[in-house]
């Protein structure tokens, strides 16, 4: 007599993006961070809806309001709107903070990778000129490079892009020393898979989530830059908006109006703030052996 016989199928396992994505959910700061990113972001593309007033517009009427009704956040020296132009600031940080990012990991890492494959002289020589980069303080390099291309936007990303490649060369060449040497790698080899497929293919996939969590606190980091470099006079020009030249234009009335300070530094802290958050929270939820 045949008894049939019910095979049940093994769950299927969730797939590393996913427990990823649950590990980062039961994180409260990160999510939180996630949250105010969020915000942010589209406080940026949709400042042309959110902002009550033209951020250009003056209004000698309305110079130094203080907060009401009418202008929430107050009025600066020119009488324009304050929360107008932090709305629109929001979309000229954002920008420099993900463009200058791209520009870091774009060149830093295939020259990262190449330095920790191939060894030798690649290597080092990679790594002295990384060290001599280094050795010259970020925000320095940026204004440097910035003072030199010249005053503008577009000037201070690229800027600020080059000035933060060595932090992604020297991560990168880390985790490809750590990735080569292992089991699977050695497989690959030795099936005959070619060098550049196997840097492609094998290693880099594996190096890739600690350059993700390195990328949200580089952003981060940009953020501030590009205040800086706008605070100088070095970045976005006036009378277009940036959160740092808004700083730059309050430090005058600050006994007077205080208020053209506050929103512009508050906005600046919170995203900042936001990024690093969920930069930790990444950190933890792509590499669970951190506590």
């Amino acid at each position: 007599m045949n008894t049939a016989v019910k095979s049940t199928p093994l769950p299927r396992e969730a797939s590393p993006a996913r427990r990823a994505w649950r590990r980062l959910v039961h994180r409260r700061g990160a999510m939180l961070g996630l949250l105010i990113v969020l915000l942010f972001v589209l406080t940026a593309v949709c400042a042309s809806w959110i902002a009550p007033y033209d951020p250009l517009a003056t209004s000698w009427s309305a110079v130094r309001k203080a907060p009401s009704s009418a202008y929430l956040f107050g009025t600066d020296e020119l009488g324009r709107d304050v929360l107008s132009r932090v709305v629109w600031g929001a979309r000229a940080s954002l920008l420099a903070g993900l463009v200058s990012v791209c520009i870091s990991m774009l060149l830093g890492v295939p020259i990262g990778l190449l330095a920790g494959y191939l060894g030798g002289w690649t290597d080092s020589l990679i790594s002295r000129l990384t060290d001599a980069m280094l050795a010259v303080p970020f925000l320095i390099l940026a204004i440097a490079l910035a003072a030199f291309l010249g005053p503008s936007l577009s000037n201070a990303m690229l800027a600020i892009g080059v000035s933060a490649t060595p932090v992604f060369i020297r991560l990168t060449r880390a985790q490809v020393l750590a990735v080569k040497v292992e089991d699977y790698i050695e497989a690959a080899r030795a099936v005959g898979n070619p060098h550049w497929r196997i840097a492609l293919r094998h290693v880099l996939p594996n190096v890739l989530p600690p350059l993700i969590v390195q990328s949200t606190l580089a952003i981060a980091a940009a953020v501030i830059a590009e205040a800086s470099l706008s605070f100088l006079g070095l970045g976005q020009q006036p009378p277009a908006p940036s959160w740092g030249s808004m700083l730059n234009t309050a430090k005058n009335y600050v006994d007077n109006a205080p208020w053209m300070a506050i929103w512009p530094g508050l906005s600046i802290f919170l995203l900042v703030l936001s990024f690093n958050l969920l930069g930790d929270g990444l950190r933890d939820a792509l590499d669970p052996r951190h506590k």
